[in-house]
C-alpha cells in the first residue's frame, strides 16, 4: 500500500481547520447595571447650576461672565493652519516665492534682476533719509 506524503501547505491547512473546529465563540457577559450618568457643565456669572437627579450627577464649573461669548482658551492663540488660511494670502506668498528672475526682483537670475536691486537700494535710502528727518525734528 502506498501512502501519500503531506506537503507542508496541506499540513498547515489541516492544523488551522482543526483549531477552528474546537474554538468556542466568545461569551457575552451578563448585562451589568447601567453606569451612572455624569454631566459636566460650565456656567457663567451668576447662572444657577442645574440640580442633580437620582440617575444623573451634574458637575458644574463656574467662569466669569466676561468669558461667556469668548473663544475657549484651548483654541486661543493657535496659529492658522494652511487649510484655514485665505486663498488671497496663499497667492501672495506664491507670487513672492516665484518672483526670482522677474523684473524688479533683485535676483542674479533672469533679465530684470538688476533693476530690482537698484530699486531696493533707492527705497532703503529714502527710508534712512525719512528716519533721519524724524530724529532731527525730535531733538529740542
Amino acid at each position: 500500500m502506498h501512502r501519500a506524503a503531506l506537503t507542508p501547505f496541506a499540513f498547515l491547512c489541516l492544523m488551522v481547520g482543526a483549531a477552528g473546529a474546537h474554538a468556542q465563540p466568545d461569551e457575552v457577559p451578563a448585562a451589568a447595571e447601567p453606569a451612572e450618568k455624569i454631566a459636566s457643565l460650565v456656567v457663567y456669572g451668576d447662572d444657577p447650576c442645574p440640580r442633580s437627579s437620582a440617575d444623573e450627577i451634574v458637575v458644574c464649573g463656574r467662569e466669569p461672565e466676561s468669558e461667556r461669548y469668548r473663544v475657549p482658551k484651548r483654541f486661543r492663540g493657535k496659529k492658522a493652519e494652511p487649510a484655514q488660511e485665505s486663498w488671497s494670502n496663499t497667492v501672495r506668498q506664491l507670487e513672492w516665492v516665484s518672483r526670482a528672475g522677474t523684473p524688479n526682483s533683485c535676483s542674479p537670475v533672469g533679465s530684470g534682476g538688476a533693476t530690482g536691486c537698484y530699486r531696493m537700494f533707492i527705497d532703503q535710502a529714502r527710508a534712512e533719509r525719512r528716519q533721519a528727518r524724524q530724529d532731527a525734528a525730535g531733538v529740542p
